[in-house]
């Protein structure tokens, strides 16, 4: 009856401390506050949300975005040699190893334990006194006699394992497992923003390219110019200065030629360096007609962004580790069950080790559990949940950063086409302008001052058009990697 009594004193108690430990480490849920806009509504234009919602918006690969093939040997060269690219991938196998790590950390633990030692009692100990009386008992066989001192030899296997029951360890390996995922999404974004990179130089290259051509066709005709005002000052119809001002433009449009010879240079090292390599001549195409080195990226809805942007995904992963090391730490203060077991050969003489006699086992089994001092969980616990709350704040961030970064490109991309169509109509003016400013100065009817304005409207426009062509380029590059792709092989 006592017997039945003291058990159920320990059951008691033992309910009791689970109770109060599940009440310490109450969790509050965290308030989720995020919700996509179903399109882009912008103020010009309809929402773009006219594509079917059952069907996600699949990503092209880059290899079929990008239409220059140059470009795309580049990119493929870059994704091998590119120290960044290669340090995420260290990154990833960082991470690799802490799921590794964690793969059995739910399994027990087996090892081999070889030992020998020797061990000498005082006289006047319990030991000492017991092991000498046992000399003279009639029990002991000639093996069992003990010497003085007396050796200690074991050769066996351990067992330590500890039984997940609050799911302490279960979370920890997702967490692993989610980091990891996370790491892989980091990498993801690494090759995206290469690729971004490597296509914008290569395509500044090619601007750069057709500027210097722009510079050099208007410096011919500075240079024609000049020799009608020569002509003119021999029959008396001008003077020095408009031959001074006119050698003064080509001078200038000389000096401008050599500024883009120089940022060709710089921008070559640029891309050298993201392709892995020291400087050298980049082989390019030209710029011809104004073409597009790539496809116009379908916008598709909002919510595809989540499955597709590698920004996105890592924060998403992160956010579930943080939920796991949360559920870890609260797991931590519920009591502990380990099983320990020994199995083995022990003998005070070597050449009995082996004997069947000499096997020798060990099991126990213990329940651990945190009741005072606890203030080292407890701040685990508390650097858990903060943990977690910052990367709930990190992902709906990242969302809208998201968002807002496709709505801006979206506008860009509109209003460049418009600027384009204007600047073209422009120029295609301003070219008359020069013509026109020639025929009327050999007929006396302009002045030298109105064919150096045409000439540098002329020269002005036709760069600015490059350079709207190139942010229209641009921003259709990083739109693309806005809406995830890049990264998908």
């Amino acid at each position: 009856m006592r017997t039945y009594f003291v058990a159920a004193i320990i059951a008691i108690i033992i309910a009791s401390l689970l109770v109060f430990c599940s009440c310490s480490v109450k969790e509050r849920a965290l308030q989720t506050s995020i919700k996509i806009p179903k399109g882009y509504q912008t103020s010009t234009q309809v929402a773009i949300d006219s594509i079917n919602r059952d069907q996600a918006l699949s990503v092209e690969n880059w290899k079929t975005f990008f239409t220059d093939t140059i470009l795309i040997e580049l990119i493929d060269s870059g994704l091998v040699n590119n120290f960044d690219v290669k340090i995420a991938h260290q990154k990833v196998m960082q991470a690799r190893a802490g799921v590794q790590f964690t793969k059995g950390i739910r399994m027990p633990n087996l090892g081999l334990n070889l030992s020998a030692g020797q061990r000498r009692y005082a006289e006047y100990t319990i030991d000492g006194v017991g092991n000498y009386d046992t000399q003279f008992s009639p029990h002991l066989s000639d093996k069992q006699k003990l010497p003085d001192p007396v050796p200690d030899f074991y050769a066996g296997v351990y067992s330590t394992w500890e039984i997940d029951l609050w799911g302490r360890l279960k979370n920890k390996k997702r967490a692993a497992l989610s980091r990891f995922l996370a790491g892989e999404q980091g990498r993801n974004l690494v090759v995206t923003d290469l690729i971004a990179e490597i296509s914008s130089a290569y395509y500044r290259l090619m601007v750069l390219d057709q500027e210097l051509l722009i510079i050099k066709e208007n410096i011919q005709l500075q240079e024609n110019a000049l020799e009608i005002v020569e002509a003119q000052k021999a029959t008396g119809k001008s003077n020095e200065l408009a031959i001074e001002l006119i050698s003064s433009q080509v001078l200038n449009a000389k000096a401008l030629s050599l500024e883009v010879k120089q940022s060709i240079i710089l921008e070559e090292n640029k891309l050298n360096f993201l392709l892995g390599r020291y400087p050298m001549p980049v082989i390019r195409s030209s710029f011809s007609n104004y073409e597009e080195i790539s496809k116009m990226p379908e916008i598709g809805i909002p919510s595809d962004m989540l499955a597709n942007r590698p920004d996105i995904r890592a924060a998403e992963y992160e956010l579930r580790a943080q939920r796991a090391d949360v559920k870890s730490a609260k797991a931590a203060f519920y009591p502990a069950l380990t099983l320990n077991g020994n199995l083995g050969y022990q003998a005070f003489n070597a050449a009995f080790l082996f004997e069947p006699a000499s096997i020798a086992y060990n099991v126990t089994g213990g329940l651990l559990m945190p009741l005072l001092n606890r203030r080292a969980l407890k701040a685990d616990l508390m650097h858990s949940k903060a943990s977690h709350r910052e990367a709930y704040l990190n992902y709906e961030k990242t969302i809208l950063k998201s968002f807002t970064e496709v709505f801006q490109l979206t506008q860009q991309l509109n209003n460049y086409k418009e600027m384009q169509g204007l600047k073209n109509e422009q120029v295609q003016v301003l070219e008359k302008s020069v013509s026109t400013s020639k025929d009327l100065f050999a007929y006396n009817r302009a002045t030298y001052l109105e064919i150096i304005t045409a000439q540098q409207n002329y020269l002005r426009s036709q760069i600015e058009l490059l350079e709207i062509y190139y942010r229209k380029t641009l921003t259709n590059i990083h739109l693309y990697k806005a809406l995830g792709g890049g990264w998908k092989r």
